[in-house]
C-alpha cells in the first residue's frame, strides 16, 4: 500500500514544529526582554497572551474560509505571514513593536490546527486519524522539548534578536516546502489510485457526495461541539501556562540558573511527545481491532485530562525533581488526550463543516491561551508564588472533565442541520 498520506501527516507535523518554535521563543526570552525593555511579570503575561488575541479572533472566520477555500490556499498565506511576523519581532525597536509583531503572528498561525484537522479528515480514514493527528500534535510538545534549550543557547550566545530572526528564516523555508508539496487528495498527482480508493473507503469520504455543510450558529448550539470546546479549552489553559511560564517558574521559584532551567524544561515536553504519539497509536490499534471507537476515544480524553490534575503536585514541590515529576505527569496525561481531541472535529462535524467545528474548538483553546499567561502573571505578582496559579488550572480541568462526560457524550456525527 503506498504511503503518500503519511508523508502529508509528517509535512503537517513539521509545520507545527516550526510555528511552535516561534511561540516558545518568547518564553525563552523573558529575562532578555526584561533587560531590553524593562518589562514586569504582568507585562510579560500580557505579551505572552498577545499572540492568542488575534489567533482567537481569527478562529471562526478561518474555519469558514477553510471550508470554502481549502487547506492549501489558506495554509500558504498563513505560513508566509507568520514568517514575516518573526522577522518583525527581531527588528522591533520597542515593546509596542514587539506587541504588534506578536499580534501579526497570531493571525498568521491561526489556521494551523483547524487546517490540519481538516487535512487529516481528507487524507485519512477515521480508523487512522488518531495517529495521524498525534503526529502533528506531538510536534507542538517536541518543539518545546528541543526548541527551548536550542533557542536558549542561541539567545545566550547571540542575543534575543538573532533567535527570532533564525526562527523567521526556518518558517520561510517551511513556507516553500508546504507550497511545493501539499495538495488535497483530489488534486495530488502523486497519490496512487490504490491509495485513493483506500482513503475513500471511509464512510465520511464517499466520492461525488455533496457536502452537508452546517451553519456556524447551528454548530454553536450543539452539545457535542460545546462539550469538546470546553474540555479542550481546559487542556490548552495548562498547556499555555507551562509553555509561557515553565522556564521562569523553574528559575524563580526553585532558584535554578537560566541555562539549566532551559535544559530542565525539555524533560516534561519530551515525555509529553511520547505520550501524545503513544495515545494516537494505541487508540488507532484498538479501533482497528474492533473496539468501540467512541468508547476508546472518550476513555483517553477523560483519563488523560484527569492525569492533568498532577499540576496540583507541582504547586507544592520544593525541588526541581519533584516539580518535573508532577509537571511531566500533568502535561503527559493532557498530551495523551490532545490528539484524540483534535481527531474528533472530523468525526462529529457534518461533512463539509470540519473546518468550522475546528475553528470553534480552537477559539475556546485560544481564549484559554490568552487567559493562562495573563492570570498567571497577576497571581505570581500578587502572591509571589505559583501555587494559586496551578490551583486555578486544576479547577478548569475539573470543568473540562465534566464537559467531556456530560456534554460531549458519545463521539459520533451530530445531526445534519434541518433544511429550511
Amino acid at each position: 500500500m503506498p504511503r503518500r498520506r503519511w508523508g502529508i501527516a509528517w509535512l503537517l507535523g513539521l509545520g507545527v514544529l516550526v510555528n511552535y518554535f516561534d511561540r516558545v521563543n518568547l518564553s525563552v526570552s523573558h529575562a532578555a526582554l526584561y533587560t531590553a525593555f524593562g518589562i514586569s511579570n504582568i507585562t510579560f503575561g500580557y505579551l505572552s497572551g498577545a499572540y492568542n488575541w488575534t489567533y482567537a479572533m481569527c478562529q471562526l472566520p478561518v474555519g469558514v474560509l477553510l471550508d470554502r477555500l481549502g487547506v492549501r490556499r489558506v495554509g500558504r498565506i498563513s505560513t508566509l505571514l507568520w514568517s514575516v511576523a518573526s522577522f518583525a519581532a527581531a527588528m522591533t525597536p520597542n515593546i509596542r513593536g514587539f506587541f504588534a509583531a506578536r499580534l501579526v503572528l497570531g493571525v498568521g498561525e491561526a489556521p494551523t490546527f483547524p487546517a490540519n484537522a481538516k487535512a487529516i479528515g481528507l487524507w485519512f480514514p477515521s480508523r487512522e486519524r488518531s495517529l495521524a493527528t498525534a503526529i502533528f500534535d506531538a510536534a507542538a510538545k517536541f518543539a518545546s522539548a528541543i526548541g527551548i534549550p536550542v533557542i536558549g543557547v542561541l539567545l545566550l550566545k547571540f542575543g534575543w534578536r538573532w533567535s527570532f530572526a533564525i526562527t523567521g528564516l526556518v518558517s520561510l523555508l517551511y513556507f516553500a516546502l508546504f507550497s511545493k508539496i501539499y495538495r488535497d487528495p483530489d488534486d495530488d498527482p502523486a497519490l496512487s489510485d490504490i491509495e485513493r480508493q483506500y482513503i475513500l473507503e471511509d464512510a465520511h469520504l464517499l466520492p461525488h457526495a455533496e457536502p452537508a455543510k452546517a451553519s456556524l450558529g447551528y454548530l454553536l448550539r450543539q452539545r457535542k461541539v460545546l462539550g469538546l470546546a470546553i474540555g479542550f479549552g481546559s487542556y490548552n489553559y495548562v498547556f499555555y501556562l507551562l509553555l509561557t511560564w515553565l522556564p521562569s517558574y523553574l528559575s524563580a521559584a526553585l532558584h535554578i540558573d537560566l541555562l539549566h532551567s532551559f535544559l530542565y524544561t525539555s524533560v516534561p515536553w519530551l515525555f509529553a511527545t511520547f505520550t501524545d504519539l503513544a495515545a494516537g497509536l494505541g487508540s488507532d490499534a484498538l479501533i482497528q481491532r474492533g473496539w468501540d471507537a467512541s468508547r476508546v476515544r472518550k476513555t483517553v480524553l477523560v483519563s488523560g485530562t484527569t492525569f492533568g490534575l498532577g499540576i496540583l503536585g507541582a504547586a507544592h514541590a520544593h525541588t526541581a525533581s519533584q516539580a518535573l515529576l508532577w509537571i511531566s505527569l500533568s502535561i503527559g496525561g493532557l498530551s495523551a488526550a490532545a490528539p484524540i481531541g483534535w481527531s474528533i472535529p472530523s468525526v462529529i462535524a457534518p461533512r463539509g463543516s470540519v473546518g468550522t467545528v475546528g475553528g470553534i474548538v480552537n477559539l475556546s483553546n485560544q481564549i484559554s491561551g490568552i487567559a493562562a499567561p495573563i492570570i498567571t502573571g497577576y497571581v505570581v505578582a500578587a502572591t509571589k508564588s505559583y501555587a494559586w496559579a496551578f490551583g486555578i488550572a486544576a479547577i478548569y480541568l475539573f470543568l473540562g472533565i465534566s464537559s467531556y462526560i456530560f456534554l460531549l457524550g458519545r463521539i459520533e456525527q451530530v445531526e445534519p442541520e434541518p433544511s429550511r
